[in-house]
């Protein structure tokens, strides 16, 4: 299996790239028929609903993979089964009373947002609540027997159901309000789709269900830590929503504006910020099962090689990533947009890209490594920065205060995750390639800035990112290649029949 672990994470990277690719295009389309404030509306309800979805089953499904992983280890292949069906009980324990109490007492509730006409739009998602945590867990076990074909193609066939859906709904809106319940209407349709088509295709490819009473008690433990941290950062962003809206009205901005200025952050310069996201989890997805049986078999060298292969990965996507970003942040917004502060945004944030990349993949790795709790003290950490900068800064410099607090969350993540691995395993080399990395990237910033400032004086927008982005992308490949910042042996591995 290990001799095509870069085949697997090609192979996911590329599902992964297209499903993001169209997530970004469906905003393009969102944002210019339901409008900024629609888009914010729809932002805010999703947000809330990441909370109740998060703390039902986040965690669960990474165990379960873990889980299976340990069992694959010892030959136990009634444990693997056992961790599926926990991991099922777990989430309906949960999923179906929150959906019940929501429900029925959506009055009760409205202090979760900061705009009342997001309730109703909200009620609509409940029954994906339980659909969406049943398929997650099923997509755990897709995980941790390797299977990435089907999670790939499942994930990929959800974000076109809800593209599809979106589109033939919202061209007809008549209002933001509208335009983002028919939206919300487009993910719930998703939700069934991938609920149905993962069920069916576990089930007929040997999947079963079996006595949960041995996964059990160690996947609660070991889930618990995970699903707090990923609980605290939906409750952070559903903070964040009602948060900064709220400032801002404070500040002096009307409701509609206050919606607009969120929807661009949020649902316009952030998405922006995470693209590399795409890929990080792709090979994040690939290498934890593969982590967790070397961790659990007790194989130090191929830990530490596996631990250096993901973060170098990590780093040299965001060295990819920020140049093109810092450079052409703006014109990339203002015409997918037609936003230039969106575009400021991008550009002031684009170094925040290292340590978000740092931090998504230390985290992935620390939790294949039974460190769960302690990533979920990082994390909060983290957030209470991003609160702090949030209060403390909106009133002097509006919604960048959300870049502010993103940055030093990342930031606080980065470093600590970075020294807990250190601990885990003294021999691993990872300081070099940030070092590297940072070099790579200043000098192409500075490359890419001087070549745009000579385009943009005698071409638009459109043509500076046809002749700049592949320029800038070849320069700063040829620069982290010298540096030795990759090789070319992955590829070989690619197209190897080994």
């Amino acid at each position: 299996m290990k001799s095509n672990i870069y085949r697997s994470a090609a192979q996911v990277t590329i599902f992964s790239t297209v499903e993001k690719g169209l997530s970004f295009l469906y905003r393009i389309v969102l944002s210019r028929t339901i409008g900024a404030e629609g888009l914010g509306i729809y932002q805010i309800c999703l947000t809330v609903f990441a909370v109740f979805l998060t703390a039902a089953s986040s965690g669960v499904p990474v165990t379960v993979s873990r889980l299976m992983a340990k069992s694959t280890a010892s030959n136990d292949m009634k444990g693997k089964h056992s961790a599926v069906t926990a991991g099922i009980i777990c989430t309906l324990v949960i999923t179906v009373p929150v959906a019940i109490i929501l429900f029925f007492g959506r009055n009760a509730f409205g202090f979760l947002f900061s705009d009342k006409r997001c309730i109703d739009i909200f009620i609509i998602l409940l029954p994906g609540l339980v659909l969406t945590a049943i398929y997650s867990v099923i997509r755990g076990s897709f995980w941790g027997n390797k299977q990435f074909l089907p999670y790939s193609v499942i994930e990929l066939l959800e974000d076109a159901v809800m593209v599809i859906c979106g589109v033939i709904l919202c061209l007809g809106a008549p209002d933001p309000v509208t335009g983002a319940k028919f939206a919300v209407i487009a993910v719930l349709i998703s939700y069934v789709f991938s609920f149905a088509v993962s069920i069916g295709w576990y089930l007929t490819s040997g999947g079963k269900f079996a006595n949960p009473k041995q996964q059990l008690k160690p996947l609660i433990a070991s889930s618990a830590p995970v699903t707090a941290m990923r609980t605290s950062a939906s409750l952070l962003n559903s903070a964040v929503a009602f948060l900064l809206p709220a400032l801002l009205i404070a500040g002096g901005a009307s409701n509609s504006e206050a919606m607009s200025l969120f929807g661009i952050v949020a649902g316009m310069a952030i998405p922006i910020l995470m693209m590399p996201s795409s890929a990080i989890g792709s090979i994040a997805v690939v290498v934890a099962p593969e982590l967790s049986e070397n961790y659990y078999r007790g194989n130090s060298v191929a830990v530490r090689k596996d631990i250096e292969k993901a973060v170098g990965a990590a780093i040299f996507i965001a060295v990819m990533i920020v140049p093109f970003l810092f450079v052409l942040g703006g014109a990339i917004s203002e015409f997918l947009y037609s936003s230039k502060m969106c575009g400021e945004i991008v550009i002031y944030s684009s170094f925040i890209v290292l340590p978000m990349c740092i931090s998504m993949m230390t985290n992935t790795v620390l939790n294949s490594m039974n460190c769960e709790k302690q990533t979920m003290i990082y994390f909060m950490i983290g957030a209470a920065a991003t609160l702090l900068c949030i209060g403390a800064l909106t009133p002097l410099i509006g919604v960048y205060s959300y870049v502010c607090g993103l940055a030093c969350s990342t930031l606080i993540s980065a470093v600590l995750n970075l020294r807990l691995l250190k601990k885990k395993c003294e021999r691993i080399n990872i300081l070099k390639y940030i070092l590297k990395g940072t070099v790579v990237v200043l000098f192409a910033c500075l490359f890419g800035w001087l070549l745009n400032g000579i385009l943009k004086r005698f071409v638009p927008p459109v043509a500076q990112i046809a002749v700049c982005a592949p320029v800038l992308l070849l320069f700063t490949a040829a620069a982290a290649y010298l540096l030795k910042l990759f090789t070319f042996r992955p590829l070989k591995r690619l197209v190897s029949k080994e």
